[in-house]
């Protein structure tokens, strides 16, 4: 992801350059361009009320963090770890949706059954490899998602000249 971010970023500061005809440095483009790339990435955090899992095969890993109201401490806890370093969940390809209406009785509940709070991961394959009842560091959910074959396959893919 690094990579990836180093490269749409000097593409538009290349494109941004060339607009400006040479008046401003990138020095001051940059901030600019930062916040262009962060509008346009897809959110990394998203309700999962209306949402299921077969509309995220193959293109993401899904973190779901259910609760019974957006209250819970344990749910507030989870979402200010995600938030803390949203760009490492981003490079492994991560959505997190999040259910906080039990009576909602949404496709995520059906299909993974939580009890109070609970967050689960689903691979790109759509197979639950984690769930667990208390809150994980992002450190904690990358290092799970790293040991995970088709994310090795990924790093290798990416290495590759």
């Amino acid at each position: 992801m690094t990579h990836r971010l180093a490269f749409v970023l000097t593409g538009f500061l290349a494109a941004s350059g060339a607009a400006a005809q040479g008046t401003e440095t990138a020095e001051n483009d940059a901030p600019a361009a930062v916040e262009t790339v962060a509008e346009n990435a897809p959110e990394l955090i998203q309700s999962g009320l209306n949402a299921s899992l077969e509309e995220y095969l193959w293109l993401n890993r899904v973190f779901v963090v259910f609760a019974d109201t957006e209250r819970d401490p344990r749910f507030i806890r989870q979402i200010e770890l995600v938030e803390q370093f949203p760009e490492e969940l981003i490079e492994r390809d991560v959505v997190v949706l999040t259910d906080t209406d039990p009576a909602a009785k949404s496709a995520l509940r059906t299909k993974l059954r939580p009890r109070g709070f609970m967050m689960a991961l689903v691979g790109k394959d759509g197979i639950v490899y984690l769930r667990k009842p208390e809150p994980w560091t992002v450190r904690e959910i990358s290092a799970s998602i790293d040991k995970n074959p088709l994310r090795q396959q990924e790093i290798r893919d990416r290495r590759q000249p």
